[in-house]
């Protein structure tokens, strides 16, 4: 099913193009629609985004309401089980506790002649989650999204997401929603989510920042409205990239790749090794793993033309090569993973040794599972308390400061053309040595 292809002599160019070049999102063909989309619910509000809840998800929201009541969260409390209820709070615990270690911090530099400078870190005041809808409850979505914000300090943390055919949301993520920290949610979705977020709504208020995947439209909007409020980033395809040698198990790296390609049909799970017997075992492995699994359009389609195994001289160059791709998810199954890591330089996120799968950091371990995608980890950062943050740079200069640094401010103005910044010195300068005298 999955194809192997040989880099031990040359690159492939082909292949490497067509991975990256599918994680673009094509959003002209919606951009238009998702433009109207953002138009309309800025000039009619509740109503507008209503409309747009019955034409897209088929619900009526104009009679109960767009939010989520305290009656629906407690009542979400005895509609899941116990053991669900564990599991949530053992992994909300494992996030926050992860998180709370990228608390910023305020600070002060003291400077000569008792000039002071600084920067004052706060949370932002106002932040908003969105949560795709679909056919299971993305639990850990919400926590990963939440969480962070919570630890930062966020006052009001707000949370959309498409309602159910009945209307209703799915009592495991009303329950994470809670417990996380969430203030209000709403039953809206799609770009009409992102437009109430980003610019509220008579219900809805407007926000500072919108994080969150979602599909093209959802992304489009965020492309859209980033400047009015910030944003997360644009997220492409999910991608698991994994190292392996003559070491790994071929079993446990077919299962994670399989595990990656269920997620939709533009995932892609990428082996490379050394090992043309390991290379062989996976693709075996794959055919004899699939034939149990669900969803297995999805996973045939993203494992046949978004996958493949890659055969390299040695593990040194599957390393380059894996910094070349910049891989949201990166697996270490090799004998020295912690040595290997040191030659890693671009990844969201990397998984190092053969119990520590990709799952382990969707769902519990308590990394932030919201990584950059299609490369994009060359320069973009997993999603953490630091998003949730400002920061403001503070200057304060005595006299005494002043004086010795005026000449050299005026310099610098002049060379620069900007006379009237060269005055704004001067003149106190001036004043100062009036006042000597």
């Amino acid at each position: 099913m999955i194809k192997i292809i040989d880099m031990r002599t040359a690159r492939d160019e082909t292949f490497l193009a067509a991975f990256k070049a599918r994680g673009r999102r094509d959003m002209e063909s919606v951009m238009e629609n998702v433009r109207e989309i953002i138009r309309t619910v800025r000039e009619n509000g509740d109503k507008a985004v209503n409309e747009f809840t019955l034409k897209f998800d088929g619900v009526e929201l104009a009679n109960q309401g767009n939010s989520v009541s305290e009656t629906e969260i407690r009542k979400a409390y005895d509609e899941i089980t116990p053991e669900l209820m564990d599991a949530v709070r053992k992994a909300s615990e494992n996030i926050r506790r992860f998180h709370e270690e990228q608390k910023q911090l305020s600070w002060t530099l003291k400077g000569e002649c008792g000039s002071e400078t600084g920067q004052i870190a706060a949370p932002l005041e106002n932040a908003g989650v969105y949560v795709p809808g679909g056919t299971a409850p993305l639990i850990s979505s919400v926590l990963m999204n939440v969480i962070p914000a919570s630890v930062a300090g966020v006052k009001n943390i707000y949370m959309a997401t498409p309602p159910g055919k009945n209307g209703k949301i799915d009592p495991a993520m009303l329950v994470a929603a809670n417990e996380s920290g969430v203030k209000k949610i709403y039953k809206v979705g799609g770009a009409q989510a992102i437009a109430a977020l980003a610019y509220g709504t008579e219900t809805i208020p407007a926000v500072d920042k919108i994080t969150g995947p979602g599909n093209v439209y959802v992304a489009c909007a965020k492309r859209l409205v980033y400047g009015d409020v910030d944003i997360d980033m644009i997220a492409g395809p999910s991608e698991v990239l994994i190292i392996a040698d003559d070491s790994a198990d071929p079993a446990y790296i077919a299962a994670d790749m399989l595990s990656q390609a269920e997620h939709d049909t533009m995932a892609a799970a990428v082996l490379i090794t050394d090992s043309p017997e390991i290379a062989e075992a996976v693709g075996a492995e794959i055919d004899i793993q699939y034939a149990g699994l669900g969803r297995k359009d999805i996973i045939k389609k993203s494992i046949e033309e978004n996958s493949a195994v890659i055969l390299t001289e040695n593990i040194d160059k599957a390393a380059e090569l894996s910094n070349l791709i910049a891989p949201e998810h990166l697996e270490l199954c090799v004998a020295d993973p912690r040595e290997l890591l040191k030659k890693i330089r671009n990844a969201g996120s990397v998984f190092l040794g053969e119990y520590s799968p990709e799952p382990v950091g969707d769902y519990f371990a308590g990394p932030n599972h919201v990584l950059p995608t299609g490369g994009t980890a060359r320069f973009y950062s997993p999603l953490g308390v630091y998003d949730f943050v400002k920061r403001t740079n503070i200057i304060a200069y005595t006299k005494a400061a002043f004086e010795k640094s005026s000449e050299a401010i005026v310099l610098l103005a002049e060379a620069e053309g900007l006379t009237a910044h060269a005055n704004a010195v001067r003149i106190r300068k001036k004043g100062l040595e009036t006042r000597k005298k």
